[in-house]
């Protein structure tokens, strides 16, 4: 198991505009940030792959830091979690595919 530590300030520059009023890091980007620290422990890119799941199970704030840790459960599957302040946020599981399978 892998754990990488990812901090969102409180200024970051989603935090404005979501939501106003009530702050909260985008799903889209804690994901991002799971792929990406997947990619920087594998030394490589994870293109191709397929997201089989991902739960978002808590809102992350602005000036939270998450936990991420990841690991592979077989050959090609990775499953993943993050925790903010001791509360699971997100989890779930990317899949690497073959390349030759491509467009076949």
């Amino acid at each position: 198991m892998t754990t990488v530590e990812r901090g969102f300030p409180p200024d970051h520059a989603s935090a404005p505009g979501h939501f106003p009023g009530n702050p909260i890091i985008p799903g889209a980007l804690l994901l991002s940030e799971v792929l990406r620290a997947i990619e920087m422990d594998l030394g490589n890119t994870l293109c191709p792959f397929q997201i089989k799941s991902a739960k978002f199970l808590h809102p992350v704030r602005p000036g939270d830091r998450v936990l991420i840790e990841f690991s592979r459960s077989d050959g090609r599957k990775i499953k993943f979690s993050c925790v903010a302040a001791g509360i699971e946020v997100l989890a779930g599981e990317v899949a690497l595919l073959d390349p030759r399978a491509e467009g076949s």
